[in-house]
């Protein structure tokens, strides 16, 4: 089976979950599958896709996986308690064929439901190569994974060059993830900062890296105070339940110009950084750097984290731009993790509802806004000041 363990997820997904088990316990939400790949018929997987969430939800996770979650200093000692008894549940799984498309949707309370998105993504991933764009080759994955760890050895102070593997989600395969990040330790340990997956943290006794998704803040739309406050409240809460670790700020929920209203000199103090997920990063970094000598924050105590769509080329330039300016690191996904030669499908499962009301993400960039109902979205639009 692709999931063998609980802890193959982002260990984003165990913050947010102890965030809602001390925050908001009762939150009742929806998410939705989406295949953003144009002509892709993902229907065919689905008897495999079934018999693998029917294994997902029989996991639970043993002595050394807590013990390693336990050893995270901001997962606190009755979270660990509640994960000792925690497992998936199908039942919260709808499967369906509509307009000749798989929709897959999740529903049921936040608290149960949280963990399904990543381990979810990754089977589908995987079954797509396994069972439609079959024919790979993994020697010029091999290959080209040379030519990366090449690119970092080649910059000049590449030890400073620093990234996190973010890539479990759309992975070509767990076995290829697996492979990719035992030969990123051992070629360059030093640039690769960690990774987002937990089971591969504790594998290769690497940091597990992430703080918080778009859910978070876009679920403060039904869980907080008026729709215009939503997103410091998100903030506030956070701050309150780590107490200053996890403190980078996701930036993009309601685009960089709302972030930066409500990013204020006390968050500007009170968070680490930032983190850049949609937009022009090169944009976002200048218009990041000015906020913090604004708010009178030296930036190079800050900061910025750049995660959208990266690969090395693209990394590396924004690199050299803010190196010497602010302290700088990267995520980087696909391009690790699905880069074999066959073009990587982008899937995505996205909260769409809590506590029974819509709930959308506009980001910086138009093919990431996330909505379901379009009078809901223009309202969120008008609240954050974001045009069509």
């Amino acid at each position: 089976m692709i999931i063998e363990s609980l802890l193959d997820t982002d260990i984003y997904k165990f913050s947010m979950m102890q965030a809602v088990l001390h925050q908001f316990p009762g939150a009742e939400v929806e998410y939705q599958f989406r295949c953003r790949t144009p002509d892709i018929d993902l229907r065919p997987l689905r008897q495999d896709l079934e018999r693998e969430i029917a294994h997902l939800c029989s996991l639970r996770l043993g002595p050394k996986e807590l013990n390693f979650l336990h050893s995270q200093r901001y997962l606190k000692n009755d979270f660990i308690e509640f994960l000792r008894l925690f497992h998936l549940q199908s039942r919260f799984i709808d499967i369906t064929e509509q307009d000749q498309q798989l929709q897959l949707s999740i529903r049921g309370p936040w608290l149960h439901t949280i963990l399904f998105e990543v381990p979810l993504l990754a089977i589908i991933s995987e079954l797509y190569y396994r069972h439609i764009a079959t024919g790979h080759d993994l020697q010029e994955g091999r290959q080209r994974l040379r030519d990366k760890i090449k690119q970092v050895q080649q910059l000049d102070r590449p030890n400073e060059f620093v990234f996190a593997d973010f890539g479990t989600r759309r992975r070509f395969s767990r076995d290829w993830h697996d492979a990719v990040l035992a030969t990123l330790v051992e070629h360059i340990p030093r640039s690769l900062r960690g990774t987002s997956n937990v089971r591969l943290a504790m594998q290769h006794q690497l940091v597990p890296i992430g703080t918080m998704a778009h859910e978070f803040i876009q679920a403060a739309q039904a869980l907080g105070p008026r729709l215009a406050e939503t997103q410091r409240f998100a903030f506030e809460v956070w701050a309150r339940e780590y107490r200053g670790d996890l403190g980078i700020a996701l930036s993009d929920t309601y685009g960089l110009k709302a972030f930066l209203r409500d990013f204020d000199m006390y968050f500007c103090k009170l968070f680490d950084g930032a983190r850049q997920d949609s937009g022009d990063p090169l944009a976002w970094g200048e218009a990041m750097i000015a906020h913090y000598q604004h708010n009178r924050v030296d930036p190079k105590t800050r900061n910025l984290i750049f995660s959208d769509s990266l690969n090395i080329d693209k990394a590396a330039e924004i690199w050299y731009r803010f190196r010497d300016r602010i302290n700088v690191s990267f995520g980087i996904g696909t391009n690790l993790t699905n880069d074999t030669g066959i073009a990587p499908i982008n899937i995505v499962i996205k909260m769409t509802a809590c506590n029974g009301q819509p709930v959308v993400k506009l980001s910086d960039s138009p093919g990431k806004v996330v909505s379901t109902d379009q009078e809901y979205l223009a309202w969120v639009r008008n609240a954050f000041d974001v045009p069509e």
